[in-house]
């Protein structure tokens, strides 16, 4: 059942979440998309990483080495190398996933998903369109958004290193 103003109640939990529609009008996508097929990724990436980013897995809470990462540096999509977080928006949000309060703007896209009956907003790289996690809106101020990743479907680059070619 679906409630007022972006809440899904299902008896006895209410889920907030934000509509894909508003995602999109306040993160218009600006880099432009790929049209390699998803399989030819196949050989780029390890095969857990192709599960996560082509085939919409999640990996298991608490297994990427990425949730204990500090450093100052820039989150990429780990297939294309896109840049798609900047470290600063990173936190601990306790879900055993690496989230961030915002991605960096036009390099993500947004769609529907309701894998868990629920609608979520699924997130992947606006260039390969490699899928990265979901986004809800119960994340620290002042956006209050917690965008929830999989740790195999970024490559983190610390500030003092060079950030790679984009890969096609």
């Amino acid at each position: 059942m679906t409630g007022i103003g972006g809440a899904v109640v299902t008896a006895p939990f209410v889920f907030f979440y934000r509509t894909v529609e508003t995602l999109a009008a306040s993160v218009p996508v600006t880099v432009e998309r790929l049209t390699k097929p998803h399989e030819a990724w196949r050989e780029l990436v390890s095969p857990e990483a192709f599960d996560v980013l082509f085939n919409e897995q999640t990996e298991p809470p608490g297994s990427s080495a990425l949730n204990q990462e500090y450093r100052d540096g820039t989150y990429l999509c780990a297939a294309c190398y896109l840049p798609l977080f900047e470290s600063r928006h990173k936190y601990d949000s306790g879900t055993g996933w690496p989230s961030f309060t915002q991605p960096i703007a036009g390099h993500i896209g947004t769609k529907k998903d309701y894998q868990l009956i629920i609608l979520r907003t699924e997130y992947h790289c606006a260039r390969c369109g490699g899928h990265q996690g979901h986004v809800f809106n119960d994340g620290p101020q002042p956006r209050k958004e917690r965008w929830c990743n999989n740790g195999l479907a970024l490559k983190f680059v610390p500030s003092m290193e060079s950030l790679p070619p984009l890969r096609s």
